[in-house]
């Protein structure tokens, strides 16, 4: 089935700790008709899973900023790509000042924690709400229904795997976090069931492709939207339609 654009909405990519870099992901991409794809570092360039005393030391800061500019660069060299800012415990708010169209925020339950509570996280969310910058966020169940009811509750919200890392998907929905109107899911890992009872109940408009390669392979996970049998119509939405959306709603300021 064919679209004009297909979007990755999920892809890691980074060459600080990880071994990640574009040139390697391209091919991918182009083998499976995907024509554009949303990048964000790999945890291994962001912090330590492991470590919990020493995320924001200066070798974690230059280290997070050179991931991030990676991903700045390849869309300055004309990739067809679009970069995210994956934010850590630095809240470095001073980065939105570059052109990225998307945020990345994640940690899974075992991993070090987000300060939530730190006075820089509340400047950074407000920034981010005001730009409009649709973020990925992938963190425990708690903390997802704490981020979307009260510490973002007008973000543009990207829950990735259909919920699975975050709680589970039929948690979720029993929260009732898919009704809102500014939560959005992607696609990546998520099973069929769990795709068809989203777009049966929230809409296409909704949903967003996604591979969360190197995790999963793009056209793999693209072959999954396939075979969920949608309209041409709905189809272009979610491979591409609705997360354009979400990316030329960006602002500046």
């Amino acid at each position: 089935m064919g679209a004009a654009r297909i979007i990755d909405s999920h892809i890691h990519c980074g060459v600080q700790h990880a071994d990640l870099p574009f040139e390697h992901i391209a091919p991918l991409l182009r083998q499976a008709g995907i024509t554009d794809a949303c990048l964000f570092a790999p945890v291994e360039d962001i912090y330590d899973r492991d470590d919990y005393h020493f995320q924001d030391d200066n070798r974690w800061r230059q280290t997070r900023r050179a991931a991030n500019r990676y991903l700045l660069d390849l869309a300055e060299q004309g990739e067809a790509i679009f970069p995210y800012l994956f934010v850590w415990n630095d809240f470095a708010v001073d980065e939105l000042r570059h052109p990225y169209r998307g945020i990345k925020w994640h940690r899974h339950s075992y991993e070090p924690e987000y300060h939530y509570d730190d006075p820089r996280c509340a400047a950074m969310l407000a920034a981010i709400t005001r730009q409009r910058l649709p973020v990925v966020l992938e963190e425990s169940y708690d903390n997802t229904l704490r981020f979307i009811e009260r510490l973002a509750p007008e973000a543009v919200i990207i829950i990735p795997h259909l919920g699975g890392l975050n709680g589970s998907y039929q948690a979720l929905d029993r929260a009732g976090v898919w009704r809102r109107a500014n939560v959005f899911a992607d696609s990546a890992l998520a099973s069929t069931v769990d795709m068809r009872h989203f777009v049966e109940h929230y809409g296409p408009d909704k949903l967003l492709f996604g591979s969360d390669f190197p995790f999963g392979t793009p056209a793999q996970e693209l072959r999954k939207i396939e075979r969920l049998g949608l309209s041409a119509e709905d189809y272009a939405k979610v491979v591409g339609g609705t997360i354009l959306r979400l990316l030329d709603a960006v602002t500046d300021t």
